[in-house]
């Protein structure tokens, strides 16, 4: 008995050490695919005009336009469906992230206003960026995204429960990636 306990202590007080030279230990250096990742991002995103990356308070006043019936404008939500479902602006369009290339034969008027967002930005710069690329030239990349609109008491409408009101979008409600290998 009393040596499971001297051997059950010795373990604990080790473990506690790892986890203290771990907790002291040097942050990992970011992989090079991830460095690469962000210097590949930020060359896209100089493919996206200055005065077409707006604010939530500017996709607001263009909704409220859109709703008056005085615009035009087209609102795309880029997020994964499940995302979308569980809470979207009224009357915003759906196309996954991965889909841009499905936007020429949705609209394919060049001159369509589009305003892009996603959960904050980031796939939503890929996608303008995409955009400009295929020649449109009224796109706009909303920053802050639908965590901002939300936080700022802006409307949403869910799948479920009909308009929702969110007081903290939690980080949690974002895009999983499922990867199954060799399957």
């Amino acid at each position: 008995m009393k040596k499971a306990c001297y051997v059950l202590g010795t373990l604990l007080v080790a473990g506690w050490a790892t986890m203290v030279a771990a907790a002291d230990a040097p942050a990992p250096a970011e992989p090079p695919t991830r460095q690469a990742e962000k210097a590949y991002l930020a060359e896209l995103k100089k493919a996206i005009p200055a005065d077409r990356v707006k604010t939530v308070d500017d996709l607001r006043a263009t909704w409220d336009a859109v709703q008056a019936g005085t615009s035009k404008a087209v609102i795309v939500d880029i997020r994964t469906r499940d995302e979308f479902d569980s809470g979207h602006i009224r009357g915003a369009n759906n196309v996954d992230s991965g889909h841009a290339y499905s936007i020429p034969g949705i609209w394919p008027d060049p001159e369509t206003e589009l305003w892009v967002f996603c959960r904050t930005q980031h796939r939503a710069s890929y996608f303008v960026s995409t955009l400009y690329g295929y020649g449109y030239k009224n796109v706009y990349l909303v920053n802050g995204g639908i965590k901002e609109w939300a936080e700022k008491g802006n409307p949403l409408v869910s799948e479920y429960l009909g308009e929702i009101r969110v007081v903290k979008y939690d980080k949690r409600v974002q895009e999983k990636y499922d990867y199954r290998e060799g399957h």
